[in-house]
């Protein structure tokens, strides 16, 4: 979450000049030109670029954790001192 208002943070100082706004609306507008230009490519390529991130999130999220190891020496607990005699 700390990379988020990081994010915003910077998008707001972006945002305040008009000329990154002028640059920002360009380069949104020229995307939504190639995405009707090449529709149905376009939005198969965005569903993946979207759902593949969100099935992989969801899979680290959802891994089962590993079982603790076992203690090596714990076999050694209780047994007797080597060098006593």
């Amino acid at each position: 979450m700390a990379i988020l208002g990081t994010v915003l943070f910077a998008l707001f100082f972006v945002l305040i000049a008009p000329k990154s706004r002028a640059m920002l609306g360009g380069v949104l507008n020229g995307a939504a030109e190639w995405m009707v230009k090449w529709a149905p490519y376009s939005f198969i390529l965005l569903a993946v670029v979207v759902i593949v991130p969100a099935i992989a999130a969801l899979i680290v999220i959802r891994w089962p954790e590993p079982p603790e190891p076992e203690n090596p020496l714990a076999r050694y607990k209780n047994a007797q001192d080597v060098l006593e005699d």
